[in-house]
């Protein structure tokens, strides 16, 4: 029984490979790609729009309601990070229904990809919205003592994000191939079907856990600003 992409071995060459989680990981971006190209490349701004339209401003709109919600603050800043996070993810677990297809978030060496950018993407966010200093000083607060045990978080943060989403696709995968070996007609479709939807709450739980971390490390300069705000009402009110 195959239970990672990174077994199924289609050429190598000395240490060099090419396998199944390369292989359906470029074909998830490239479907990615062509229905981007197909449902925007004739975008209306009248009342009568395609019905691709509705569905990408369905999308689009639920993504930054759901970033707005979390991070409470303006959406467009994070919108095509976290929303190709989640495209990206969603995309991949769903098209588990095809035969013969396996998804390459099944892979710990995706997930951990996945869950690399995360990491970098925090401190980038932090850095560009607080400057460096502001956000590097959140490492040694309330104490310098604490600046190993703040990097072990981050380090810890980016592992929990890999394993969870490895974990939860791997576990449907083997599920589905005992059952098939158990009962190969009724249960494996039931539990496909509940695959699906596992696959996509995984892609919505990994894209918000990333909006929070990203969210908390630029949380900051939104209430200096806030306060900064205040005080200028402040001193225009004793003017």
């Amino acid at each position: 029984m195959t239970i990672s992409p990174d077994d199924v071995i289609f050429w190598q060459w000395g240490k060099l490979s090419f396998n199944a989680t390369i292989l359906f990981t470029w074909l998830v971006m490239a479907l990615l790609t062509l229905i981007s190209w197909l449902v925007t490349r004739r975008l209306s701004a009248s009342t009568e729009i395609s019905n691709w339209q509705n569905l990408l401003e369905v999308i689009v709109t639920g993504i930054r309601d759901q970033i707005q919600e979390v991070s409470h603050q303006q959406p467009g800043r994070y919108l095509s990070f976290v929303g190709t996070l989640f495209l990206f993810i969603a995309m991949a677990n769903l098209l588990n229904v095809v035969p013969g297809y396996m998804a390459p978030t099944g892979s710990l060496s995706t997930t951990t990809a996945l869950a690399i950018c995360v990491f970098v993407a925090v401190p980038l966010y932090g850095i560009v919205y607080e400057g460096a200093l502001t956000y590097l000083r959140h490492y040694v607060k309330p104490t310098v003592l604490m600046l190993p045990f703040n990097i072990i978080g981050e380090i810890s943060r980016t592992i929990a994000l890999a394993v969870r989403l490895y974990g939860n696709i791997m576990s449907g995968t083997v599920i589905v191939a005992i059952l098939l070996s158990l009962t190969p007609y009724f249960f494996p479709v039931i539990m496909q079907l509940l695959g699906l939807l596992t696959g996509l709450i995984q892609a919505y739980i990994f894209a918000i856990l990333a909006m929070v971390y990203i969210a908390s490390a630029a949380s900051a300069s939104t209430h200096s600003g806030g306060k900064d705000m205040k005080n200028a009402h402040k001193s225009k009110t004793i003017n």
